[in-house]
């Protein structure tokens, strides 16, 4: 099982070193191969993504991804920008959908902008297309107006476009996940005014037939936006366009405490993925040593369930990361009173302790 890695900028390389850690215990046969990429490529090689490090994710089985970006690269022009690589990859790779779980650990519950009651037991699957929406359609630019409010002024526009494979595969995804959940999906969009997501409500709601044991709802994103506040736990599975989805997830990994806790995953048809934290890359805190690793390790989590083929390993790990919270280890964005403040590294290194330690139980 081969597995590129690509820690990237900022506290990427920091939280990628403490997942890599915790893949090197596991009792897997694994390879894994480096490579550059976002700013740290553009330094070496004047691109996000070299030609190199996209064969690397293109020949591996699943990729462990960092985080890209840092303030100093967004004078270039947009097309060399660290954030560029992102999409890069899922353009070149198919990763159309992108699973982002949003769940409250126990022991996490008071660490929630939200009241515990709120927030307890909460376990949101949020499934964001990653290929279409305004992000990619064309066309795009800038130019002067030659109509509108303002005739002659420079003007910058994008298109927000979808065609109907495209929903009707992530609404495959979005109910064949619900089968394995609660049998609940909602699909967000804004049918009462752009007549893009009027398509995305008919195609879905197409869709939703050859799924008569998953019930389906339909919800505009104001109102998604408003009751993951007021009530989360209503929510299951969310499907929903490539924005729409960027913004609801974020806000819903401020429900369980820190998006620092937030892996996810982006597959293509065939399950191969691109595995990384819903964080971005902080340059304000790299080097420091205080990032929350967990993200990235749950990440590595998912990876071995989804791409991988290796569910007990993900088990394993996802029980380690709990154990580790329960004996009250925080790093600083989960950290509360009568807990444990930790840095990266000695977070990493409970992970691994906790995964020896059942490993030897097993064995023994």
């Amino acid at each position: 099982m081969k597995i590129a890695i690509l820690p990237g900028d900022g506290i990427g390389t920091e939280i990628m070193a403490e997942a890599v850690k915790v893949l090197n215990v596991l009792d897997l046969k694994l390879e894994t191969e480096q490579a550059l990429v976002g700013g740290a490529a553009y330094e070496a090689h004047g691109h996000p993504l070299p030609e190199s490090t996209l064969n690397l994710a293109k020949s591996a089985d699943a990729v462990l991804f960092g985080a890209v970006g840092d303030w100093k690269y967004d004078k270039l022009e947009r097309q060399l920008r660290p954030e560029q690589a992102i999409l890069g990859l899922r353009k070149h790779l198919g990763l159309f959908a992108n699973f982002r779980p949003a769940i409250c650990y126990e022991q996490l519950t008071h660490a929630s902008s939200l009241k515990p009651e709120l927030v307890a037991g909460l376990d949101i699957l949020i499934i964001r297309e990653l290929t279409g929406d305004i992000y990619f359609g064309q066309p795009r630019g800038r130019r002067v107006a030659i109509d509108g409010h303002f005739p002659g002024a420079e003007e910058a526009f994008d298109t927000m476009r979808y065609s109907k494979p495209e929903i009707e595969r992530i609404a495959h995804v979005a109910f064949q996940a619900a089968r394995r959940r609660n049998k609940k999906v909602t699909s967000v969009d804004k049918a009462n005014v752009l007549e893009t997501f009027q398509f995305w409500k008919d195609v879905v709601t197409e869709v939703h037939a050859q799924y008569p044991d998953v019930a389906l709802d339909h919800m505009y994103v104001d109102n998604a936006a408003m009751q993951l506040v007021k009530a989360p736990k209503a929510f299951d599975v969310v499907v929903t366009g490539n924005m729409f989805g960027d913004i609801l997830s974020d806000e819903a990994a401020m429900l369980t405490g820190s998006i620092g806790m937030l892996p996810s995953a982006s597959l293509d048809k065939n399950n191969k993925g691109l595995y990384e934290p819903s964080h971005g890359s902080a340059p304000d805190i790299a080097g420091k040593g205080i990032a929350n690793p967990l993200a990235t390790i749950l990440s590595a989590a998912m990876m071995l369930r989804f791409s991988l083929n290796q569910p007990e390993a993900a088990a394993r790990i996802e029980s380690a990361v709990r154990s580790v919270l329960s004996a009250g280890l925080r790093t600083g964005d989960i950290w509360s009173e009568g807990t444990r403040k930790v840095g990266t590294r000695e977070m990493g290194d409970a992970v691994v302790a906790a995964l020896v330690t059942t490993t030897t139980i097993t064995k023994g």
